[in-house]
């Protein structure tokens, strides 16, 4: 029995002994697998992440680019309104109703001088009345456009054409017609028409990133503008587009190439913004990337190896040194001190100065959103408690009490994420506006007209503000122009001086005469006249309409960014 422990035991340790010898190595080339181990998953980690990166970089060109065909769009849009604009205009013009058509052309040419839009007077017989490119009375043949000068007769609303070649400009143009009807009883079309150049500026190279290119295509495909010159005004584009009401990124392949495509159709014109590049254009740099990628993997993994030979020599250097001092303390000799090349406290005395530094930095940061975050919560506070007084005084029930504060306070969220979205840049006044509104506005969405330029508030006033118009809101759908289906509300606001103006009018409402006695004021009311006063410095003056009530407001703008000019100052008290 122990003879087979003996030789069991035996047999163990010389399977341990194997294994230690078959991992006996030299230090360089522990050194050489440490390094290589180390740098081969950073390099798979830094593809991992540049390939994410590509990614978000083609979401981000992608949102770009919609942004460059939307804005192109909207411009499309807004030019095509101006010129519904001014054909209103005309059509109002006594000298069409006295069917004074020299008259029309003289207060067109006036009216239209340095434009780059004309003006046309149609029969029924499509034969042109009066072009004002040229003199009245100039021999003018019939119109050009005669498919959408049909569409617009037989609608009797207005029409915008395709791209088509004009035989008075000799150009490519385009059409927007406004039937109307003279005293005569006869319909004729009041037509503005404009070159397609005159779109040049809107498309260009500046909105769009390398490689892409961009142009506006008509309802029948027809290129009415481009920046690439194979794509020229008047002729079909040369790629298959997907459907009009489909916007945002697609690809195609067209010819044995693949193109990335991204397009926004206009309601108003039924035309397309089109922008569009080689998928190989597109997808160049990231393949370069990783080809750079690799490489450079390459190269540094033979460098460290070849470092690690260097430094595993550095190393069993020190260990051979070691060891002579080892043996000759064996055997009793004197051994003096040495320096080595290591000098890991220096590294270590490095790294923690920097993390002090860097936990100093972060404190700092800290105590300041503290401050931020108290500075916050006591306003919001502040203004939940006055909305529970002012609440709990004007409820007639419990029920009542609990509705009326609930929907204050959703409004002052609704406020408040506003804030937090914006805390750096502030808050928007037409996003805010159109926040506290959304919740009452009817169906018809036109009941509601918001307008004003851009103005970004502090958190304080975003705050004050959207309570005040959550409560005209809600006075509106209780007793004001919401409360019917025909009432209207016209929120509006511009700069005058150095204080914003702001305007609330309804119209349309069922006013009901005042009960005798004092009249207790609103919720609605205390907020304009106390909190806007009070914490904003504002002027306010409220009017009694036959059709609804008008508040007028005037806030100093030196109260509208208190708060964006300490987020500024992160160093300042909160």
């Amino acid at each position: 029995m122990g003879a087979r422990e003996t030789i069991k035991t035996a047999a163990s340790g010389k399977g341990g002994s194997d294994w230690r010898n078959r991992m006996r190595h030299r230090v360089v080339f522990y050194l050489v697998w440490l390094i290589l181990l180390a740098i081969v998953p950073a390099f798979i980690f830094a593809a991992i992440v540049l390939n994410r990166a590509n990614e978000a970089q083609e979401r981000v060109r992608e949102s770009l680019l919609r942004t460059s065909t939307g804005a192109v769009s909207r411009v499309v849009e807004r030019e095509v309104t101006a010129m519904l604009s001014t054909l209103a205009y005309f059509s109002s013009s006594e000298q069409l109703e006295r069917n004074n058509l020299r008259g029309v052309q003289e207060q067109a040419e006036k009216a239209l001088a340095g434009s780059n839009s004309y003006l046309l007077v149609i029969d029924r017989n499509y034969r042109q009345l009066l072009n004002t490119r040229v003199p009245f009375g100039t021999p003018l043949g019939e119109t050009s456009d005669r498919v959408t000068a049909d569409k617009a007769f037989a609608s009797g609303e207005p029409a915008v054409s395709n791209l088509f070649f004009g035989q008075t400009a000799k150009k490519w143009v385009f059409n927007v017609h406004m039937p109307v009807k003279l005293s005569t009883g006869e319909q004729v079309l009041l037509t503005l028409t404009q070159n397609a150049e005159s779109f040049t500026s809107v498309v260009n190279r500046e909105i769009l990133s390398p490689g892409w290119n961009a142009a506006v295509v008509d309802d029948a495909g027809v290129v009415i503008v481009s920046t690439d010159g194979a794509a020229a005004t008047g002729r079909p584009f040369f790629l298959p587009l997907v459907p009009a009401l489909r916007i945002g990124l697609a690809s195609i392949r067209h010819d044995n190439t693949d193109y990335q495509i991204v397009t926004d159709f206009s309601a108003i014109t039924g035309w397309r913004i089109v922008a569009w590049a080689k998928a190989s254009d597109v997808q160049g740099p990231a393949t370069a990337s990783f080809v750079w990628l690799a490489a450079g993997g390459a190269v540094f993994a033979g460098l460290a190896a070849g470092a690690a030979i260097l430094i595993a020599r550095v190393l069993s250097r020190d260990v051979k040194l070691l060891a002579h001092d080892a043996m000759r303390l064996g055997r009793g000799e004197t051994v003096p001190p040495r320096r080595h090349v290591i000098s890991e406290i220096d590294t270590v005395s490095r790294a923690l100065s920097e993390a002090a530094d860097a936990r100093a930095r972060a404190e700092n940061e800290v105590r300041f959103l503290m401050r931020e975050v108290a500075h916050r919560s006591k306003n919001q506070l502040t203004v939940i408690q006055a909305m529970l007084n002012q609440s709990a005084g004007t409820a007639e029930s419990a029920t009542v009490f609990a509705d009326a504060f609930r929907k204050r306070v959703a409004g002052l969220a609704r406020s408040t994420d506003l804030m937090i979205a914006n805390a750096a840049q502030g808050v928007e006044l037409t996003e805010l506006a159109g926040n506290q509104l959304q919740p009452f506005t009817p169906d018809d969405a036109d009941r509601v007209r918001i307008a004003g330029p851009s103005i970004r508030l502090d958190s304080q006033t975003a705050q004050t503000l959207g309570m005040a118009l959550h409560e005209l809101a809600t006075n509106a759908s209780k007793y004001g122009a919401f409360a019917n289906d025909r009432g209207t509300v016209d929120l509006s606001w511009s700069i005058d001086a150095d204080r914003l103006a702001l305007v609330w009018r309804e119209r349309g409402a069922d006013i009901e005469d005042p009960p005798e006695g004092p009249q207790r004021k609103g919720f609605g009311s205390l907020v304009l006249e106390r909190m806007l006063g009070m914490a904003l410095q504002a002027e306010l003056e409220r009017l009694m309409h036959a059709d609804g009530i008008e508040w007028r407001v005037w806030i100093p703008l030196s109260q509208l960014r208190n708060d964006l000019a300490h987020q500024d100052d992160p160093g300042g008290e909160g």
